[in-house]
């Protein structure tokens, strides 16, 4: 059977186009969905969705992001539907960053890509046409990330493998495409290989005195990834790292903060600026549920604790 064309859906205008009409109809519910579960983080969203996900057919959608951005993701998937509500901003103080950083020649490492969000956005031309690599381990995943280099030009580089500490081979599992882990003593799951970001410079994908950003989001191996990457932390590099809304003790946070030479920073929703941490408190307050997962940010670059100042002052302004 030939697999039908993707729907395309536009979230500046809106537009949706080549959905039949119960396809429409479900376009209805996942937007009306989203609107309502954002009262309370999207609990249960997801869930939903994928309920919803079985009654429709096999089929993909791309997401018309900007005029330069195209993500595709199967119809109805619970995790990535919620772009179907023109309202919803995913990880918003990341595109806030990568926005700020749009005159920067930096080049974003992609650590556990999904299907590309942030590669997609980062190497379009209204957040400077950025170079990514986008590196993810998981054989059902990694299609899907191939496929959204390609309908963008294969203008980002893809890389099959997990991050840890060490070169060497892991376990991934998991039940949800979104949080597939290496984490732990896997039983399951497929073996795949590990790198650590240092091998990144020593593979020569990356060089020793180029600017980084940094996307650990590697479902608790946060810190494993941060003790293979010490060389690479060392120059212009800042972490863009996830903190488990579930974890009260903010573990990725305070190794941060307690056992490496980095600044620890958080972006706050009360003041919308990016503060520097010395009291974890501050987490007790932000980290508000504990379904989700939150990004605090890590470095030693007085070339990107510049930015974040320059961004603060500018959000200060506008705020006049």
């Amino acid at each position: 059977m030939i697999a039908q064309a993707p729907i395309q859906f536009d979230r500046a205008s809106g537009a949706l186009v080549g959905a039949n009409a119960w396809e429409r109809l479900a376009a209805m519910a996942l937007t009306l969905g989203s609107k309502v579960s954002a009262n309370f983080s999207h609990r249960g969203y997801n869930m939903c969705a994928n309920l919803l996900r079985t009654a429709l057919p096999a089929r993909g959608i791309q997401v018309k992001l900007n005029p330069d951005a195209i993500f595709e993701f199967p119809y109805g998937d619970g995790y990535w539907s919620k772009l179907l509500d023109r309202s919803f901003r995913y990880e918003d103080e990341l595109e806030l960053l990568f926005r700020d950083s749009a005159d920067v020649d930096y080049t974003l490492l992609d650590c556990g890509a999904n299907y590309g969000y942030w590669s997609v956005l980062v190497s379009s031309r209204p957040f400077g046409s950025r170079k990514a690599i986008a590196i993810e381990p998981s054989s059902q995943n990694f299609p899907k990330l191939a496929n959204n280099a390609g309908i963008n030009g294969d203008r980002f580089e893809t890389v099959k493998c997990a991050i840890g500490a060490a070169r060497g081979a892991a376990r991934l599992s998991g039940i949800k495409h979104e949080a597939f882990s290496i984490a732990g003593e896997q039983s399951g799951g497929e073996e795949v290989p590990v790198i650590a970001l240092d091998d990144l410079l020593d593979d020569g994908r990356i060089s020793v005195g180029g600017k980084y950003l940094v996307k650990l989001d590697v479902e608790g191996v946060e810190i494993e990834a941060m003790k293979g990457g010490t060389r690479l932390m060392q120059g212009d590099s800042m972490l863009l790292c996830e903190e488990h809304g579930n974890d009260p003790l903010h573990t990725v946070s305070r190794h941060i903060l307690e056992q490496t030479p980095m600044k620890l920073i958080v972006h706050d929703p009360r003041s919308n600026r990016f503060e520097t941490v010395t009291d974890l408190s501050i987490l007790d307050r932000i980290k508000v549920s504990s379904h989700v997962g939150y990004n605090v940010f890590g470095t030693a670059s007085a070339f990107w604790l510049a930015r974040i100042d320059a961004l603060n002052a500018k959000a200060a302004r506008r705020a006049q």
